[in-house]
Order: C-alpha cells, then sequence, then structure tokens
C-alpha cells in the first residue's frame, strides 16, 4: 500500500509540474493579448517550449553566494517551500487512488499553515528591508487566509461527515447547492494565499522591488516560482474537491479556476492593504462563521 501511495505521489507531482509549465505559458499569452500585444510565440510551435526553454536559462545561471547576502535561515525556508509542495502533491496524487486517510484535510490544512513560515524563512534571512516587508506582508495575509480556510474545512466536514477528501468524492455538488454562495468567496480567499492580484502584497512588484524573492536569482528563484504555482494548480483542485466533491468529472471546473487566476491578475488592481484587512476580518469570516452556525442550526 505504501509503494503505490508513493507511486501515485510521484505521478502527482509529475503531472503538477507539467501542468504549471503550460499554465505558465497560458497566463503569459492571456496578459500579452489583455495588453494588446503578443505573448511567448518564437519557441517552439506557437511557443510550447518557452516555459522549458525559460527553465534551462534559470538553471544553468550560477551566483555564488557570499557571507552577507543571506543567512542559512533563507536557504531552509527554500528547501521547506519545496518540501511542502512535494507534499501537496501527494495529496493530489492520492486522492486518484483513494490512498488517503480519515484526516487528510486536516493534514491539508496544516501543510498550508507551514508554508507561511518557509516563506517568512526567505524573506527574513536575505539582508534587505524589500525581502522583509514582503515577507511580513505575506505573513499576516496567510494567517488571514487560514482563519477563514479554517472554517470551510469545518462547513465541508459537517455537510459531507468527514475530514477525509476522498468521501467527498461521492459528494458531488452538495457544499455547491447548501452554499450557493460560497464557491466565490472561497475564490476570493484563495488569491489571498497564493499571492495573486489584488492581494500580492509578498511581492507587490510596483512598491517592494519583488517583495520575498527579491534577493533569488537562479535555482533558488525557479524553486520559488514553481512552487508559487503548484500551490497556485493544487488549491484550484482542492476549491473543486471541497465545493463540487468533484472527482475526474472536474477538469472542467479546474480549468475554471486556473482561467480565473489568469483574468484577475489581467485585469484587478491592487487595493490598499488596510481595505485587504478589513475586508478578510470584518467582512469574510463572520461570512463563513454564519455559514458554519446555520449548518449547525
Amino acid at each position: 500500500m505504501f509503494v503505490f501511495y508513493f507511486l501515485s505521489g510521484l505521478f502527482g507531482l509529475v503531472v503538477c509540474l507539467l501542468i504549471i509549465a503550460f499554465f505558465i505559458l497560458g497566463e503569459r499569452k492571456i496578459l500579452g493579448y489583455s495588453q494588446y500585444r503578443k505573448g511567448p510565440n518564437k519557441v517552439g510551435f506557437i511557443g510550447l517550449f518557452q516555459s522549458f526553454a525559460d527553465l534551462m536559462k534559470l538553471i544553468f545561471k550560477h551566483k555564488v553566494y557570499f557571507f552577507q547576502v543571506r543567512s542559512y535561515m533563507s536557504i531552509l525556508g527554500v528547501y521547506l517551500l519545496i518540501w511542502l509542495v512535494v507534499v501537496y502533491c501527494f495529496l493530489y496524487g492520492g486522492y486518484y487512488v483513494f490512498a488517503l486517510g480519515s484526516l487528510s484535510s486536516l493534514w491539508f490544512l496544516v501543510v498550508t499553515s507551514f508554508c507561511s513560515y518557509a516563506l517568512l524563512y526567505v524573506g527574513w534571512g536575505s539582508y534587505s528591508k524589500y525581502s522583509l516587508l514582503g515577507s511580513i506582508r505575506l505573513a499576516f495575509g496567510s494567517i488571514s487566509f487560514e482563519a477563514c480556510f479554517m472554517s470551510i474545512v469545518l462547513l465541508s466536514a459537517l455537510c459531507y461527515g468527514s475530514y477525509s477528501l476522498v468521501d467527498y468524492y461521492y459528494c458531488n455538488w452538495l457544499l455547491f447547492l447548501l452554499v450557493p454562495c460560497l464557491y466565490p468567496l472561497f475564490m476570493i480567499v484563495v488569491l489571498c494565499e497564493t499571492n495573486r492580484t489584488p492581494f500580492d502584497y509578498a511581492e507587490s512588484e510596483s512598491e517592494l522591488v519583488s517583495g520575498f524573492n527579491v534577493e533569488y536569482s537562479g535555482v533558488f528563484f525557479t524553486c520559488l516560482f514553481a512552487c508559487e504555482y503548484v500551490i497556485i494548480f493544487v488549491f484550484s483542485w482542492v476549491i473543486n474537491v471541497y465545493i463540487f466533491g468533484c472527482g475526474f468529472g472536474g477538469g472542467f471546473f479546474l480549468f475554471i479556476n486556473l482561467l480565473f487566476f489568469m483574468w484577475a491578475r489581467a485585469t484587478l488592481p491592487r487595493i490598499r492593504y488596510d481595505y485587504f484587512v478589513n475586508y478578510f476580518w470584518s467582512v469574510l469570516l463572520p461570512v463563513f462563521l454564519l455559514f458554519l452556525f446555520v449548518i449547525v442550526i
């Protein structure tokens, strides 16, 4: 059983990496056409190999890090983030072979809470005020997200009667029918966790010069960049599992979720940070708690 679960996790990791390669290409295409210009179209047929060319360019670049550039804590943050993303991929792969345990939903919540620590290490250990500001913004945004996400986990457990993601496979459309407005609210919350516009306070290129990853290049920047997009894909999948209970038929909703991330980055402006904090703690969290109260009653 362990070998079967391990192989399914490796397969999930490979699938996630391949999907994000083309997701990045699609995002750059959509961003290009939204700004009346062409996206990548030179490398391969209509630019299909552009992501792989960028990967080779970043990997072959080498930079010698001296003592005053960053501490070992920042490198530890990169390794921790890679390990957490691998765990995400194993949860994704184990879902489709029905190998997840009875508390897999809670394990997903635990891994999500550790991601903020990893990125906090990345920014805090870089000896840069831009990285420090970006990591602090990211840490507080993750706390705001986890409070709302915990409410969604409890709400799903009450509706489905289980904390296992596999059990949600057989309960299609249940949560969506009970709480129809939960889906758009969940999408807004996930935008915060994945550092996407209009809640990309961890990077904020126009304000913080790329934020927490400003001191990274080469392989380390590639790892941070790839892990961010893997988290986007995994949360797009988790939205389907919690809201729709979708199994293999959830490909359409997964595509809609990924398209929403591209559209949000191309069109939405970044909102003020105090508005963001007020919205999450004064609007979204009370709404989710109200949903919990109604379901319990």
